[in-house]
């Protein structure tokens, strides 16, 4: 599924701009304008695919007479040797919408590959696995598209659709009642319907949110597994969701998950992947 079509075509037509410039020069020189071929893009490494529906936005965003034949689908597990599609077309349009179809795809995979692997770690648990706003500029939508195929879900998008209180906004505030107060004083005077999120740092935090109220999360930054298990005895879980974020790996990312938070936060989901190698090669009819 795609995320917003309109906002990923206008990435798509920078991403051309910036690589095509005033032209593919070397396709114009050494292809005649008549050719046609087909290419097939070959899987290098192993992981969850990501970026086939994108890729299709992008050949057909070159040149309408491109067509794809998908043989594997995004959210599918592939290994070396696999042939996630075949491309047949202009062969000018195929080399001009290469690249860019190949640092997406790379890219996405490794990040669907990363989440999927730690979704996978705590999915017979009700924690959901989030990404973060750790992401490279510009193509975030790609990247916390590719965290849904890998299994995972988004956090807010970006600093317009959501409140979260964090360290720094508590710190110029003058405390977290402060900040709470008028985070929901100024929802009411701009008319804004915004969920709210308080990130805490110690137990002593974690009180003065459940004195003040008026918030949806109480995020637990850099708590450990049974700090948060003290946290959760205080909060009341049907007034309250809790997230937990800071340092969590692999390896403690289950035991987070048993202590009952709602979210486990990843950062790493988007800035700490392998992209996962892949080529596109052309291809002759026998």
């Amino acid at each position: 599924m795609i995320p917003d079509e309109s906002q990923i075509l206008e990435i798509v037509d920078f991403a051309l701009k910036e690589d095509l410039g005033d032209g593919d020069h070397t396709s114009l020189a050494t292809i005649p304008a008549e050719a046609t071929g087909q290419a097939q893009l070959i899987v290098k490494g192993e992981g969850v695919l990501a970026g086939i529906e994108l890729a299709k936005l992008i050949f057909k965003r070159v040149d309408r007479k491109l067509d794809m034949n998908i043989l594997i689908s995004d959210g599918e597990h592939v290994k070396p040797g696999d042939i996630a599609f075949h491309v047949e077309g202009p062969s000018r349009s195929i080399l001009s919408a290469e690249r860019l179809v190949l640092n997406f795809m790379q890219r996405m995979s490794g990040i669907a590959t990363k989440t999927n692997h730690l979704a996978s770690l705590i999915s017979d648990l009700p924690t959901e696995l989030i990404d973060t706003r750790k992401t490279t500029p510009c193509v975030r939508l790609m990247e916390k598209w590719a965290v849904r195929i890998g299994g995972g879900q988004n956090h807010r998008f970006a600093l317009y659709d959501m409140i979260m209180i964090k360290d720094n906004h508590v710190d110029y505030a003058g405390g977290i009642r402060n900040a709470i107060l008028r985070t929901n004083k100024y929802l009411r005077e701009n008319n804004k319907d915004l969920r709210i999120e308080v990130e805490t740092r110690n137990l002593d935090e974690v009180k003065e949110v459940l004195e003040v109220g008026d918030v949806d999360r109480i995020m637990l930054d850099n708590f450990t597994p049974d700090e948060i298990y003290d946290a959760m005895k205080l909060i009341d879980r049907h007034q309250f969701e809790t997230e937990a974020s800071g340092g969590i790996t692999e390896k403690t990312i289950r035991k987070y998950a048993e202590t009952g938070v709602d979210y486990i936060s990843s950062g790493a989901l988007t800035h700490s992947y392998q992209s996962i190698d892949m080529s596109l090669k052309a291809e002759f009819k026998v």
